[in-house]
């Protein structure tokens, strides 16, 4: 067993092996959870295959982020997976999760994103964090909210309109490129 990466009051965050796939599969399987994912489908073993090879190689690829699985401290129990990434084809660093039904309702959505926003900005210096939904996730909206991202309105990530939070670490900082007066 891996030794956790990350610990919060109540979760365990390690890395995904390959030896995880079954869990991710049940994960992404149920029609529940992938409700606002994606397409809004189950995804199929294939899917998750590809996931499989690529989600080691971004711990070497982008020092300090990833995603993570999570387990509970008390009895291992897998949770689901915690993340902190760049969404694809951008620079724009995102705080995601995804849970097993059966773990939905007990705070661990809004503790382990809040322990990888508190990581992102305390350890990793990054400036800005966003975290982005389906526009009828409210219960996803509200954990963001809980962990201290602003709802800034919609942005457009994944091909798709999506709900873009945001939390900066300093209220005065903003991209360079937003204050240049040539713009």
């Amino acid at each position: 067993m891996k030794r956790p990466w990350r610990t919060t009051r109540r979760l365990a965050l390690s890395e995904i092996g390959e030896e995880h796939a079954n869990e991710l599969h049940e994960l992404d399987s149920d029609p529940r959870v992938m409700r606002y994912v994606g397409h809004g489908r189950p995804a199929t073993r294939a899917e998750i295959d590809a996931v499989m090879r690529r989600v080691p190689r971004a711990y070497g690829l982008y020092p300090g982020l990833g995603t993570w699985r999570a387990t509970r401290r008390d009895n291992g129990d897998f949770v689901g997976w915690f993340a902190l990434k760049y969404i694809p084809r951008t620079s724009v660093v995102e705080v995601g999760y995804r849970l097993r039904h059966a773990a939905w309702g007990r705070g661990y959505a809004t503790e382990g994103a809040r322990s990888l926003v508190e990581y992102g900005f305390d350890e990793l210096g990054l400036y800005r964090i966003v975290g982005v939904t389906h526009p009828g996730n409210l219960a996803s909206q509200r954990v963001l909210a809980k962990v201290g991202l602003a709802d800034i309105g919609w942005g457009h990530f994944y091909d798709r309109p999506v709900r873009v939070f945001e939390a900066v670490r300093d209220a005065a900082w903003q991209p360079s490129w937003e204050s240049d007066p040539a713009r």
